[in-house]
């Protein structure tokens, strides 16, 4: 499997996620559909800052915000445009 690893990764507003990959590409992400469809995700919502709190987990396989929410690298490479 390839991995489309991440190497930076910013927050846009209304959740929006912009994705630099370490192949060059740039991918825009939104985050509202996952928080419709999984629960864990709305607190993205209600948690003041976590959002912009975002980061390249190590090694770039994917993002995350905390302890309980994360995205894998290709969850963005192919969803987001």
């Amino acid at each position: 499997m390839i991995f489309h690893r991440v190497k930076n990764i910013t927050p846009l507003p209304d959740k929006i996620l912009l994705a630099e990959f370490y192949d060059g590409s740039i991918k825009k992400y939104d985050v509202k559909p996952l928080m419709q469809k999984i629960p864990v995700f709305q607190m993205l919502d209600y948690v003041h800052g976590l959002f912009e709190a975002v980061q390249v987990d190590s090694g770039g396989y994917g993002i995350i915000w905390n302890d309980e929410l994360d995205l894998d690298c290709n969850e963005l490479y192919y969803n987001g445009e």
